[in-house]
């Protein structure tokens, strides 16, 4: 089916073909009519199947119709965003679908200047995408006033909720007009999700598409059992004897991913470390140059599981495995984007198997095993259990074992 049956206009078309987007995926499919007919709308879909798009393309065609002029200080469409890099990404997007149109478009995060933000929305902007504290921030400094706003955008929602931003959206959400089309889209549909679209979107329809086989990316999955202490030397000889040309490594912390930037310079790798506390102008550039392919092998830590979108990112490597299943699922959803194939491996040593267990339970999957010769561990992973239960809520690493299985 082309994007041309989904009722979009001859612009939006057009700005799609000269993207090659040959035809929509299938939350494109479902959400586009929906959202263009005005309905209120809750959507699941896994990370890489084109939900920016699903949102971000009726949006510009609904805004095309207005007849309004926008005032000074407004906006029409708010879309928010748990990090600075998906915001600057869903505003390039904007940018890119609305190339044939006359719609203006802002990104506004924090780690920047907010000045030039100010200055962007004085003579007011149709589409305002924005994290929620520098949101909130310019919402106190009234350089930002909703009153003419039709459409709200929860992206990433269940990400949001992780980041703790609830009481940010409450209160953005309840200085916007009453009367207004509100959007949630979300990876997953979580309690916490379900119950933030009830308070925030109300009566809204449904579409859940993050089990569906047919629009699940293609990600060949699989582990290393490996000591902690040998892990660098590993991902060192894989990059080697692979002859890996790009990979975004994912590592717990900012102190970690210096170090192994380090020790991947001392055996001739090139990598550059990508965390929170870098500025967010060096992160920009950093980006750039990883997806031109000027930087090879990116060492992140977990704020670089959304946001990051890559086309054809052939490789993703759990360094270190994430503390929340959910997160691995964000993180492994870097590649094999858009219907292409990837590869995620991930190095487990003994101290990891709770979070395996639960990554596994999360996926509903065994995850194939591997061992590399001479990298052999000496304390043995043990044999993963898919239906754990921990003991506490607390989770202290004791398991309830009905059922054993092993691959």
């Amino acid at each position: 089916m082309p994007f041309s049956k989904l009722g979009l206009h001859a612009p939006l078309v057009q700005a799609l073909n000269e993207l090659n987007y040959q035809q929509p995926t299938p939350i494109q499919a479902k959400a586009i009519p929906l959202v263009l007919n005005g309905k209120n709308l809750i959507a699941a879909a896994q990370t890489g199947t084109g939900k920016t798009a699903s949102f971000v393309l009726p949006i510009l065609q609904n805004i095309t119709q207005q007849t309004t002029p926008l005032r000074g200080k407004r906006v029409r469409a708010l879309v928010l965003t748990p990090t600075r890099e998906l915001a600057q990404q869903v505003e390039q997007s904007i940018q890119d679908y609305a190339k044939h149109l006359e719609i203006s478009s802002l990104a506004m995060v924090g780690g920047v200047d907010s000045e030039p933000q100010k200055q962007a929305l004085i003579y007011g902007v149709d589409i305002l995408v924005a994290t929620p504290g520098r949101l909130l921030d310019m919402m106190y400094q009234r350089a930002v006033n909703f009153d003419q706003l039709d459409t709200l955008v929860l992206d990433e929602a269940d990400r949001m909720l992780d980041m703790g931003f609830i009481d940010d959206i409450t209160k953005i959400v309840d200085r916007l007009p009453e009367q207004r089309q509100s959007l949630l889209f979300s990876a997953t549909l979580s309690k916490q999700v379900k119950q933030l679209a009830q308070t925030s979107i109300g009566e809204a329809l449904e579409i859940s598409l993050a089990q569906n086989k047919d629009s699940a990316p293609k990600i060949d999955q699989w582990l290393v059992t490996v000591d902690k202490d040998k892990k660098s030397a590993l991902l060192s000889q894989m990059i080697k004897d692979g002859d890996w040309q790009q990979a975004l490594i994912f590592i717990q912390t900012k102190h970690g991913s210096a170090k192994l930037v380090s020790q991947l310079e001392k055996r001739g790798i090139n990598a550059e470390a990508f965390h929170s506390g870098r500025s967010q102008a060096s992160r920009n550039k950093l980006l750039e140059d990883f997806k031109s392919g000027d930087i090879k092998f990116v060492v992140a830590t977990g704020i670089a599981s959304r946001g990051i979108d890559i086309e054809e990112l052939s490789r993703v490597v759990n360094y270190d495995l994430p503390d929340q299943a959910d997160d691995y699922v964000h993180r492994i959803g870097r590649t094999g984007r858009a219907g292409a194939q990837g590869e995620a491996i991930s190095f487990v040593s003994k101290d990891d198997f709770r979070n395996l267990c639960a990554i596994e339970s999360r996926i509903g999957h065994l995850i194939e095993r591997k061992v590399i010769e001479g990298f052999e561990p000496n304390k043995e992973v043990p044999v993963s259990i898919l239906n754990y239960k921990p003991k506490s809520k607390k989770g202290n690493g004791h398991y309830k074992n009905s059922k054993k299985t092993s691959r």
